[in-house]
């Protein structure tokens, strides 16, 4: 059945092809510190699930160390700016077809293969069908991409490891910081912080418990760079407690709501960095907070929208 462990062996293969294109590279002066960052990426996602939690470790500490000491890649060759606009003129807007396959074959995949099976058999954990198609989507349009433009046969791994070193260390925060959550949420953090909520504000009232629930998830993916590691601390420390168990709020509307909340905090700060830094650093912006700066008053006015929906409509207020 294809799960979880046969999405990271795909997802593997594009830092396996950076770091085999690094470790090509004699014109480079830090091949091998590059290879190898990218190279131990590439083992994790891979060979994660199977390798004793002390390797796994070991190699984001080495990943750690290898960033902190600086990456600093070499320039890959590309096109230019008017080798660019000869093939916009050529292909048009046939050039957003790859793109769209991508969307178009994971709602489709996901609405007609829902249970991951074909005639009887189980073939995609049902869990992971929409994940699943999101990669044969890639696959698709990646081989579509090929097919209408006819690059030059390294021009794909070129291409990845030039998008690759742009965004750099950046590519690996998401999982870090989700890790860093579920690693908050096995320590009992979300506990602490119930206790020290309740030992200063009296959770009595729905509207308090909901403001402290939804400011307290944007507040932690400021810090935290990731909603998904601030949730399961909010979640258990207010949300389970307080807003489920205490007024009765509806389980999966308060999960939801609270991680729209939490996203209004992934706007707001450079922790998010593969949101908010790495455009800025891809549009070659002299600002590098430019973004947070233009997305800082929507998210403000979206974490009061949702503090509002949580206190009128999901939570009735009704104590148990």
């Amino acid at each position: 059945m294809i799960g979880l462990d046969a999405l990271g062996i795909v997802a593997g293969l594009l830092p396996a092809t950076v770091a085999l294109h690094h470790a090509l590279d004699r014109r480079a002066p830090r091949r091998w510190r590059n290879a190898l960052f990218w190279g131990a990426f590439a083992v994790t996602l891979m060979a994660g699930p199977w390798l004793p939690y002390v390797v796994d470790g070991g190699l984001v500490l080495l990943m750690v160390a290898l960033a902190t000491t600086g990456l600093k890649p070499g320039p890959v060759p590309t096109t230019n700016d008017a080798e660019r606009q000869v093939l916009t003129d050529r292909f048009g807007m046939r050039l957003f077809l790859p793109a769209l396959c991508v969307p178009a074959i994971a709602l489709a995949g996901t609405l007609l293969m829902s249970s991951g099976s074909i005639a009887g058999v189980a073939i995609i954990d049902p869990k992971q069908v929409t994940l699943v198609f999101l990669v044969v989507g890639i696959a698709v349009a990646l081989a579509l991409a090929i097919r209408l433009t006819r690059p030059p046969r390294a021009a794909p791994a070129m291409e990845a490891r030039r998008l690759a070193d742009t965004i750099g260390w950046a590519m690996v925060l998401p999982q870090m910081l989700a890790a860093l959550g579920g690693i908050f949420a096995a320590a009992g953090v979300g506990k602490i912080v119930a206790d020290g909520v309740t030992g200063l504000v009296s959770l009595n009232t729905p509207l308090i418990a909901t403001l402290l629930y939804c400011v307290g998830m944007a507040l932690f993916t400021i810090v935290m760079g990731n909603a998904f590691a601030a949730f399961p601390i909010m979640m258990a420390g207010i949300g389970i407690p307080f807003l489920i168990h205490h007024f009765g709020g509806d389980p999966a509307a308060v999960a939801a709501v609270g991680m729209l909340a939490g996203f209004c905090g992934t706007l707001m700060t450079p922790m998010a960095a593969n949101f908010n830094i790495v455009p800025a650093a891809v549009l070659e912006l002299r600002d590098r907070y430019a973004v947070i700066r233009v997305q800082t008053p929507t998210a403000i006015l979206l974490l009061i929208v949702n503090i509002a929906i949580m206190a009128f409509f999901i939570v009735p207020g009704v104590p148990r």
